[in-house]
C-alpha cells in the first residue's frame, strides 16, 4: 500500500513542478500593458502614471506586475530632441508595481510629450511610445475647451453579456471619445465595480485586479495616451453599493480610500495627507469643482437634518469659499452623485446593514442628504449664482438626463458609459421617484436604454457675441442624442433634440 502511494506521489510532484515551471515561463520580459495615464493637469504640472507588468503569452498573465525600474522622459518636441527626465522609480509589490510622478515646471498652454523608460535595471532600458497632453491656459486666456464626463464603467456586465466580435478591445464609447479628441476626461466614480460579481472583491489583491483588467483594455490605453484625466470615486470603487465609512464589512473604508489613491493619478504620490476634493481653473472661461462624496459623509442611516453631511464641514466650507472667489465665466460642479435628480425613492439592492429599501445615498434623496442639498441650493441663490453661470454635472445614475429645479439651477447626468450598464430613469412626478410632485422640469432623459457620455464645450464669444457653454449627450457610438447651449449671463436655453428626446 505504501509503495502504491509513493508510486502515485512521484508523478503528482512531477506534474506540480511542470505546472510551476510553465507559470514561471509565461513571462518573457517587462512591459507596461496598462499604458500610461496623465492626471491632474494644470498650467505647469501633471501627474504621470504607469505600471510595470510581465510580458506574457496570455492576456490574463499580462495583468501581473513585475519588479523593475522606470522613469519618465518629457519634451515639448514629439521627436524628443530636447528632453528632461524624472528620477528613477522602483516598481515594487508594495506599491502594486506602480510608476507615478508629479512633474512641475511645465509651460502654460503648451503641447507636451512624454514616454516611459523602463527595464529590469538601468542597464536594460526600453523606451515606450510617446503620449501627449496640453497644459492648461492661464486664467486670463479665453480659449475654447472641451471635455467629456463618464460614469458606470462596469467591466463585468460588458464582458459577461454577448457583444460585438471586437469586444476584447474594450468599451466602444472610449474609441468614440478618442476620435472627438477632447481636452480632458473626467471619471466621476464607479470606475470599477468591487461588488459586481457573485463573490465581491474584498481584499487589496482582488480590488487591485479590477483596475488592472479595466486599464489593460486597448481602448483605454489608446485614449489615455492622448487625453489627460481627472478622477473621482463613488460607492462601487470605494467599497460596495451606497457605501459609507461605517461598519465592519469588507473592504474597509480605509482600504477603499487607499486603493483609489494608488490606482489613478489623482494626488501627488509624495503627498502625506492627500485630499481628493479640489478645483481646477481651466482658463478664463471655465473653472470646475470635483467633490469627494464618500470619505467624509455621515452614516447613511442617520436621520436627515442639520447634523447630517455628505461632504463634511471642511469640504463644504472650502466649496463655498472657492466658489465665491472664482471669476471664471462658467462654473461647473462635478459631483459623483446627483443633487437634483430625480432619483429612485427606493433602492433595488439595499446596501449591507441598511434596514429598509429607502434610498439614502445622495443629496436628492429625502431620507439621505436632502437637508444639506437644500441648504446648499439656498446658499447658491442667496449669493447670486443663478446669474453666475453655475451648473452641476453628476455621475452615479445609469441614465442621462437634464433636469432643472424650480429655482432654476440645472443638473446634467452623464449616464453609464456602456449599454450593458444602462437603464431608464425616474421621471418627475413618478410616485416612486424623489420628485413625486413633479416639481422638476426635465428637458431631456433617455427614452431608450443606451450608454454614452456627456461632452461639454466652452467657447469664447466672437464679434460681440457672448461666451457659450454647450452640453451634449452622446451614445457610445457617437450619435448625438441632445444638446443645449447656455450663453454667459443668459439663463435661457437654446436646445436641439434627437429622436430620443421626450419632447
Amino acid at each position: 500500500m505504501k509503495g502504491a502511494i509513493m508510486k502515485f506521489r512521484i508523478p503528482f510532484l512531477i506534474l506540480c513542478c511542470i505546472f510551476l515551471l510553465s507559470l514561471a515561463g509565461c513571462a518573457t520580459g517587462i512591459g507596461h500593458s496598462q499604458g500610461e495615464i496623465t492626471g491632474e493637469v494644470t498650467t505647469d504640472s501633471a501627474i504621470f502614471q504607469s505600471r510595470l507588468t510581465a510580458i506574457c503569452k496570455t492576456r490574463d498573465c499580462g495583468l501581473r506586475g513585475t519588479r523593475g525600474v522606470a522613469r519618465f522622459e518629457i519634451s515639448t518636441d514629439p521627436e524628443f530632441t530636447r528632453s528632461s527626465f524624472t528620477e528613477w522609480i522602483n516598481a515594487e509589490s508594495e506599491n502594486d508595481f506602480m510608476i507615478k510622478k508629479k512633474v512641475t515646471g511645465l509651460t502654460p498652454g503648451t503641447r507636451c510629450y512624454y514616454r516611459l523608460l523602463y527595464g529590469q535595471d538601468v542597464n536594460t532600458i526600453e523606451t515606450g511610445p510617446a503620449c501627449t497632453f496640453r497644459t492648461l491656459d492661464p486664467a486670463d486666456v479665453a480659449s475654447k475647451v472641451s471635455f467629456v464626463v463618464v460614469t458606470g464603467m462596469n467591466y463585468f456586465k460588458f464582458h459577461i453579456l454577448p457583444g460585438p466580435p471586437n469586444k476584447h478591445l474594450g468599451y466602444p464609447g472610449l474609441e468614440t471619445i478618442r476620435e472627438m479628441n477632447p481636452d480632458f476626461f473626467v471619471g466621476t466614480g464607479d470606475n470599477v465595480y468591487y461588488d459586481a460579481y457573485p463573490l465581491p472583491r474584498k481584499t487589496q489583491k482582488t480590488m487591485r485586479r479590477e483596475w488592472h483588467k479595466q486599464f489593460i483594455q486597448p481602448r483605454f490605453v489608446s485614449l489615455f495616451s492622448q487625453v489627460p484625466t481627472y478622477w473621482e470615486k463613488d460607492d462601487h470603487d470605494f467599497r460596495y453599493n451606497d457605501a459609507d465609512t461605517t461598519g465592519d464589512l469588507k473592504p474597509s473604508a480605509e482600504l477603499g480610500i487607499r486603493t483609489f489613491l494608488e490606482q489613478v493619478p489623482v494626488v501627488d504620490p509624495d503627498e502625506t495627507h492627500p485630499v481628493t476634493y479640489r478645483t481646477i481653473r481651466i482658463n478664463k472661461l471655465l473653472q470646475i469643482w470635483l467633490t469627494e462624496g464618500r470619505d467624509y459623509r455621515s452614516s447613511n442611516m442617520m436621520e436627515d437634518g442639520p447634523e447630517k453631511t455628505l461632504w463634511g464641514e471642511t469640504q463644504k466650507a472650502w466649496l463655498k469659499e472657492t466658489l465665491l472667489a472664482s471669476d471664471a465665466t462658467f462654473k461647473i460642479l462635478i459631483s459623483p452623485t446627483p443633487m437634483i435628480g430625480p432619483d429612485d425613492m427606493t433602492v433595488r439592492w439595499p446596501a449591507p446593514g441598511q434596514d429598509d429599501r429607502y434610498r439614502r445615498d445622495c443629496h436628492a434623496d429625502p431620507m439621505g442628504f436632502k437637508h444639506e442639498g437644500e441648504e446648499f441650493f439656498g446658499w447658491l441663490a442667496d449669493n447670486g449664482f443663478l446669474d453666475k453661470n453655475f451648473y452641476i454635472i453628476c455621475g452615479d445614475r445609469h441614465w442621462k438626463y437634464h433636469s432643472i429645479r424650480p429655482d432654476g439651477f440645472e443638473e446634467f447626468s452623464c449616464g453609464a458609459l456602456i449599454d450593458a450598464n444602462s437603464r431608464l430613469g425616474m421621471a418627475p412626478g413618478d410616485p416612486n421617484s424623489t420628485d413625486p410632485e413633479g416639481l422638476i422640469d426635465q428637458p431631456y432623459t433617455d427614452q431608450t436604454i443606451t450608454g454614452g457620455f456627456l461632452k461639454v464645450t466652452v467657447r469664447p464669444g466672437e464679434g460681440g457675441a457672448p461666451e457659450t457653454c454647450e452640453f451634449s449627450f452622446y451614445d457610445e457610438n457617437g450619435v448625438m442624442l441632445y444638446t443645449t447651449t447656455r450663453s454667459a449671463n443668459q439663463h435661457c436655453p437654446m436646445s436641439s433634440h434627437s429622436e430620443y428626446d421626450i419632447n
